[in-house]
């Protein structure tokens, strides 16, 4: 069976990638498995471009169809920072949490906010097909929840009394934003198949 390659380092993302790429007919791989790790550089414009080029690099250094995403956090009271940078706020999660919140400390409360992903799928040819979603919520000051990555115990997701860390992995799928943009991105492939890929049409 062919491979579909999720390519992330990250243990969080990998999880819920392989959970909402289940359907896929192709078997599922990750660059642990391979042992590989090309230190792409996230360094583009926008969410599109920094998904399909990692997704790009490593279809081309494997030759296997390859999903990658970028997510950034987008507070409103930030004037939508830190966005594209939201993975370089700090050096590990606990400190881009802390400093998220001193930055936030003398603004006023609710610091609405929202998670933007884009997924890109790569072909081995370099079709691209990219997915997006968004997931609306609000930045709390107490970290609530365990079962999140990222700023996920301090975000609140709009609708709910629910940090994302306080979700359990189907319920998050149903309503973050890395679950929308795989959504998104299977929907589009259903009108336009990139060529003999991991998701057939229907």
């Amino acid at each position: 069976m062919a491979a579909l390659l999720i390519a992330t380092t990250n243990p969080g993302k990998l999880a819920e990638l392989r959970s909402l790429l289940a359907d896929a007919r192709f078997e599922l791989t990750d660059l642990g498995r391979l042992g590989l790790d090309l230190g792409v550089l996230e360094d583009g414009p926008d969410y599109d471009a920094i998904a399909a080029e990692k997704a790009r690099l490593y279809a081309a250094a494997t030759g296997l169809w390859t999903v990658a995403d970028d997510t950034g956090l987008e507070v409103d009271a930030l004037d939508g920072a830190p966005g594209v940078h939201t993975a370089r706020l700090a050096p590990d999660d606990r400190s881009r949490r802390a400093r998220l919140l001193e930055l936030l400390a003398n603004r006023r409360r609710p610091w609405t906010a929202r998670f933007r992903c884009s997924v890109a799928l790569v072909s081995p040819a370099g079709e691209t097909a990219i997915g997006r979603g968004a997931c609306e919520g609000e930045v709390v000051p107490q970290e609530r929840g365990v079962l999140g990555f990222g700023y996920d115990p301090i975000f609140l997701v709009a609708g709910t009394d629910k940090t994302l860390a306080e979700l359990p992995l189907r319920r998050k799928n149903e309503l973050s934003h890395r679950g929308r943009a795989v959504r998104d991105l299977l929907g589009r492939l259903e009108h336009s198949p990139l060529g003999d890929g991991p998701f057939p049409p229907k």
